[in-house]
């Protein structure tokens, strides 16, 4: 599935990385357990979290994460977008809670990383 797709589906609105919509995502990861994050994901996996901090982007970065849902309406600050688009990671937003927006991707076929 593209990340354009997974938008549509979460009703999400995207912050940065539209150049990056036809990215094939293969694997979801919910948490907000950044060391979970990157003990168990893989490479073209798509983060959904409810933290926005800086550490969320340095963690996508090292764990080649597809690209980063923020959850619940959670809107990160400009600094974050900004080191977002530095790295080339897409962000969402969107105000589905964590458990519903997984539970639609799933529902989609997508599976978690575990």
């Amino acid at each position: 599935m593209k990340l354009e797709e997974v938008g549509r589906i979460l009703e999400a609105d995207l912050l940065c990385g539209e150049d990056l919509l036809l990215r094939e995502v293969v694997t979801v990861c919910g948490s907000d357990l950044l060391s979970d994050v990157l003990a168990f994901t893989i490479q073209e996996t798509l983060l959904l979290t409810a933290l926005i901090n800086m550490q969320v982007i340095r963690t996508a970065d090292l764990s080649d994460l597809i690209g980063i849902v923020f959850v619940n309406g959670k809107r990160p600050g400009t600094d974050l977008i900004a080191m977002a688009q530095q790295k080339r990671i897409p962000l969402f937003v969107t105000r589905l809670p964590m458990y519903e927006a997984c539970g639609r991707l799933y529902q989609y076929g997508l599976k978690g990383c575990i």
